[in-house]
């Protein structure tokens, strides 16, 4: 069923871009663009409609299956709940990198998981200005625009490149644990979007993120990613992530275990 969706998902997150984001792309006007919790919380309009067009077409795609959207569960924190029912369940997040997109940059995305309880199935990574679309399919292996991503192995001696949660989204506590990361061989920076630092650590062009928050919109499309190409993940408990959350936080994700082992070996000495 996953195979003969995969081209309609596709086309989804394409049709969904081209009518609410790409035109508004450097193009909002400032009533476009609200706060949620703070000035570094944004949503825009563009959030708002994609989400809205990709909830349509994707529960057409799958008759009884529901969404867990980001703008939805701000509204609604219920509608969260329903990833730990039994309905199969898409993830969305129409703008991953909002900030980003509002200072009309490229480093955004839309990022959409397919999951049936508690484990994604497949997911999707849309780079629009990019023109780049990594899909993963659980067991399938990951692609970037149709070419098999692998993620590999940091070089021997290398020093680790890292991109961790933003200073501004975090915790007094989680700070400290990032600060496990402050040591010779690793070169920690904050991230940009997240979907894209997942997609960077499946390409290989990264090492890890380590993340401090859990919200299964900005993880669960990469973490299925960074999987099938060959990484994994893992908490500060030493334990898969979990996508209804109540996970042991910072976490990381990385090209290899080996590097996995060590990242979340820092976080839990910073912590």
């Amino acid at each position: 069923m996953i195979d003969d969706t995969l081209p309609d998902v596709e086309e989804a997150l394409r049709k969904a871009a081209a009518a609410e984001i790409l035109p508004r792309y450097r193009q909002l006007a400032a009533h476009e663009i609200v706060e949620k919790t703070g000035p570094h919380d944004l949503v825009t309009i563009a959030d708002r409609q994609a989400e809205e067009h990709l909830t349509a077409s994707l529960t057409r795609l799958l008759p009884g299956s529901v969404v867990v959207g980001e703008e939805a569960v701000h509204e609604d924190p219920a509608v969260y709940d329903a990833l730990r029912g039994d309905a199969p369940v898409w993830i969305v997040d129409p703008v991953d990198g909002t900030r980003q997109f509002v200072r009309g940059e490229t480093g955004f995305c839309t990022l959409v998981a397919l999951a049936h309880r508690g484990e994604v199935l497949a997911s999707w990574t849309y780079a629009p200005v990019l023109d780049e679309m990594a899909v993963a399919v659980r067991g399938g292996g990951a692609r970037l625009n149709g070419e098999a991503l692998r993620a590999g192995v940091p070089g021997t001696g290398a020093t680790l490149r890292v991109a961790t949660s933003h200073p501004d989204f975090t915790t007094e506590q989680q700070k400290t644990a990032l600060l496990g990361l402050n040591v010779k061989g690793v070169d920690a920076r904050p991230c940009g979007s997240a979907g894209l630092e997942y997609l960077a650590v499946a390409r290989g062009d990264l090492d890890a993120v380590a993340f401090s928050w859990e919200l299964a919109w900005d993880h669960a499309a990469g973490l299925l990613l960074v999987e099938e190409a060959g990484g994994s993940h893992m908490t500060v408990a030493g334990e898969r992530f979990r996508l209804a959350g109540g996970n042991a936080l910072p976490f990381t994700a990385a090209r290899d275990t080996a590097t996995v082992a060590r990242v979340a070996g820092l976080l839990r000495g910073g912590a």
